[in-house]
């Protein structure tokens, strides 16, 4: 039979009869594609499991803003206190500032925004990425809109949103300033990992010295810096063993505050309570001039750990996390702050350790074991959430390829990064013996948590418009809300840069450098590699011998590109004299999705007429999902190669037509017969492409094939059956790996700064980031190669 090549064109003329077939097809698909979108949409949750569910968020999600009461006093007056008013004003902003920006912005509002669960920064950057084509890597498909997880919404055209769209997607420079923002917020939230374990174990720890008022502060620092040894030490285990732990810890943490609260507004002043009215902010702000102003970054901490409540989000429904904020976390810090400013308006001369000197002395060791074990819980959310905002920016191109291990087999979210958890560790010591002061770690702190927010309110404010298509009135209030409380404290945290203020400063921007340089570097390679990819009009011209001898075996080419022959091919074949009897091209690529269902994983398509045996294999993974060392990816992708095979043959005889797309998504049931029960579920298509712009269109798996398919797919058995047959030899035969090693370096004109950041940065990190032959596990003994230099 004569070898049949499909043009590959968007329109729909070329339909034929295989259209009507097609649509046949496609209606019990519809059904089951609702039933599994469903999957991924939130669950309703009975009353109590969602009890259950607000529990267990407790450990993991409010650890951090549960331990802020150990410091925040001490740094809104780190000179101590000239006025008992001013006692009052304070706890009436650090009431004003929970209920405006955890309670009502980020549990009540931000939290919704969540990326089907997942939440932090790259979560709003990959539903904007859904929702507009600000994606600065331009390897998406149409075929990649049609996953279960690739859910979106549209607009009209002339609406608010459509034109915030297109004014987006209008200039490169706009996409570019949308990344930034997103990595200056990443890098804040690396910051939060490295200051949250320093202050929170400092502070914890430094109760120690308040029943031995003559121990040195260096006693202080030490204990601190061996707990911070022992929490980064154990990170490799996971939270999975002793996260059921964090939540009676957190609970009972949360219970004493409020408890000791409460004891101390009835035993000292009860006239804090008049704290509420908000009339006491205006008389300390005109009391106070600038120092009062400057305090704002003490008050500040008081809603630390709020982004951390936002990336930690993963694991449970928002409901529930709202249950526990209200319920639990709110009030009992209200009687915490209120018991402490209480206590203080008797002993202003114990502002320095407030926290602990206001404890009964019958519970003072009980609760300081709790404080310690409490400081211990908010650290390690906050690690969590660094390891998890570094998978996502790695899988997004904007982080080095860094080893990532899972530490759970039940919960896909904990995962442990080694690099990054001994760098942290190293950073988080160095600032704890580094300072030895809470005031200076404490503003240090505040700069990194106000401008994480200030990021998400700004990401917030497109989410609301493009996502959410909420009226311009109301993002117009919910902006200029935000942006007035987080501007003020903004403002104040800008005063204490050379008190400690720098620190984050400094990490952010060594992050952003690695994050943005990376980032640049990686979509100069795909733009090199998509401007110089081969012509399909060049293969076809080789013959189906590509000019060269065909040996026995299969060539795994490994490349970025979705479409398109890599130049690293024609590379290869104008080098060597001989290739694979089968080549197909694999594409690991990610999508802005948080996960890709393992059965619509992989697309299969063919290239050029099938005497040439050339495929195309591209892999999708989620920004959660993870590419394990797993021996089950070569299987599963020759499961989905030899699924492509059958399929093709038999929809050969339903057209009359040569040139025919059929589009769609299989499901796991619909493979079961096809791929004699190897257990495994792919998705898969066909396309055999003449053009250069060549494109991946998934076929839909039938799930009640008529008696005209069966009899077309009998007539095409024996063809199937040798090309399978051929296949399974080339397998046999051996498989080889072939990859690029694609070297960058900057063009002689190029500006120094262009030449520091390609052949000096980038180079660096090309250098020590793992190699794709780990990623990938391949055997070293079947690895291959080929290298080739580019100038940008």
């Amino acid at each position: 039979m004569a070898a049949r090549v499909e043009i590959d064109e968007d329109n729909e003329t070329n339909k034929g009869s295989m259209w009507v077939l097609d649509q046949k097809l496609d209606q019990p698909m519809d059904e089951e594609a609702g039933r599994l979108r469903n999957m991924y949409r939130e669950k309703k949750f009975s009353s109590l499991l969602l009890l259950r569910f607000a529990f267990q968020s407790l450990g993991v999600v409010y650890g951090d803003l549960g331990t802020s009461p150990l410091y925040v006093f001490y740094n809104t007056f780190p000179h101590g206190i000239d006025d008992p008013e001013d006692i009052i004003g304070a706890l009436s902003l650090i009431i004003y500032s929970l209920t405006l920006i955890p309670l009502l912005k980020y549990v009540f509002i931000v939290c919704r925004a969540n990326d089907s669960g997942q939440g932090g920064t790259f979560a709003l950057y990959s539903l904007l990425c859904r929702h507009a084509k600000v994606i600065t890597i331009p390897n998406q498909h149409r075929t990649d809109e049609e996953l279960t997880t690739y859910s979106r919404s549209t607009f009209h055209e002339k609406s608010f949103a459509a034109k915030t769209k297109r004014w987006l997607e209008h200039q490169t420079f706009r996409k570019n300033a949308l990344l930034m923002l997103v990595l200056v917020g990443t890098c804040m939230v690396i910051g939060d990992g490295i200051l949250t374990p320093a202050i929170s174990v400092l502070s914890a720890s430094g109760g120690i010295k308040v029943d031995h008022p003559h121990m040195s502060n260096g006693v202080v620092v030490l204990v601190a810096v061996v707990i911070l040894v022992g929490l980064f030490s154990l990170q490799h285990y996971g939270t999975d063993r002793v996260g059921w732990l964090f939540a009676p810890v957190v609970l009972l943490w949360f219970l004493l505050i409020g408890g000791i609260g409460m004891l101390n507004i009835w035993k000292y002043d009860s006239s804090v309570l008049k704290a509420f009215s908000p009339v006491y902010i205006y008389r300390y702000l005109r009391r106070g001039g600038r120092d009062g102003w400057t305090s704002l970054g003490g008050i500040m901490l008081s809603i630390t750990g709020t982004e951390a409540l936002f990336a930690d989000l993963a694991h449970f429904p928002v409901s529930a996390i709202q249950i526990a904020f209200t319920v639990v976390v709110f009030p009992c810090l209200l009687l915490a702050y209120s018991g402490q400013a209480a206590y203080l308006m008797n002993h202003q001369d114990h502002v320095v350790d407030a926290f602990y000197r206001s404890i009964p002395d019958s519970i003072y060791w009980p609760v300081f074991i709790v404080a310690t074990a409490a400081a211990i819980v908010a650290s390690q959310a906050t690690i969590s959430a660094t390891f998890s905002i570094i998978k996502q920016a790695l899988a997004l191109g904007c982080f080095p390829r860094v080893k990532v291990v899972h530490t759970s087999k039940k919960f896909l979210g904990q995962i442990y990064i080694p690099d990054i958890n001994w760098i942290l560790m190293i950073l988080c010591i160095a600032v704890t013996a580094g300072f030895k002061n809470q005031s200076q770690i404490g503003n240090a702190y505040g700069t990194a948590v106000v401008i994480v927010m200030l990021a998400t309110t700004l990401l917030m404010t497109l989410i609301m418009i493009l996502v959410w298509r909420c009226h311009w009135i109301l993002v117009l209030i919910f902006t200029a809300l935000s942006l007035v409380v987080e501007c003020t404290y903004f403002s104040a945290v800008l005063f204490k840069v050379d008190q400690g203020g720098w620190v984050p400063l400094v990490i952010a921007a060594a992050f952003l450098v690695i994050m943005y340089v990376w980032h640049y570097g990686t979509v100069k390679r795909y733009e090199f590699e998509m401007h110089s990819k081969v012509s399909m009009a060049w293969i076809l011209g080789l013959g189906p011998s590509l000019g060269l001898v065909r040996v026995p075996g299969i060539g795994l080419v490994y490349t970025e590109l979705a479409s398109g022959v890599p130049h690293i091919f024609s590379h290869f074949i104008t080098n060597l004299p001989a290739i694979h009897s089968v080549v197909v091209f694999v594409c690991v690529k990610y999508l802005p999705v948080y996960t890709v269902p393992e059965e619509e994983r992989f697309l299969v398509k063919r290239i050029g007429p099938k005497n040439f045996h050339m495929f195309r294999c591209v892999a999708r993974y989620g920004y959660k999902d993870l590419h394990k060392k797993d021996e089950n990816f070569e299987k599963k992708l020759f499961d989905s190669l030899f699924l492509f095979v059958r399929l093709e043959a038999m929809m050969e005889g339903c057209s009359d037509s040569d040139e025919y797309s059929l589009y769609g998504q299989q499901t796991l049931h619909s493979t079961d017969g096809l791929l004699n029960n190897n257990g495994n579920s792919t998705s898969s298509n066909q396309d055999l492409t003449m053009s250069s712009v060549d494109s991946i269109v998934p076929v839909k798996s039938p799930l009640h094939v008529n008696s005209t398919v069966m009899s077309s797919s009998q007539m095409s058995s024996h063809t199937e059956t040798d090309e399978l047959e051929f296949l399974n030899s080339c397998r046999d035969a051996g498989v080889v790996h072939i990859l690029g090693n694609t070297v960058v370096r900057a063009s002689r004109g190029s500006k120094f700064y262009k030449k520091i950041a390609i052949d000096y940065i980038y180079a660096f990190l090309r250098k020590i980031c793992r190699e794709n032959s780990v990623i990938f596990n391949l055997p070293h003994e079947s690895l291959l190669n080929v290298g080739q230099i580019f100038y940008v």
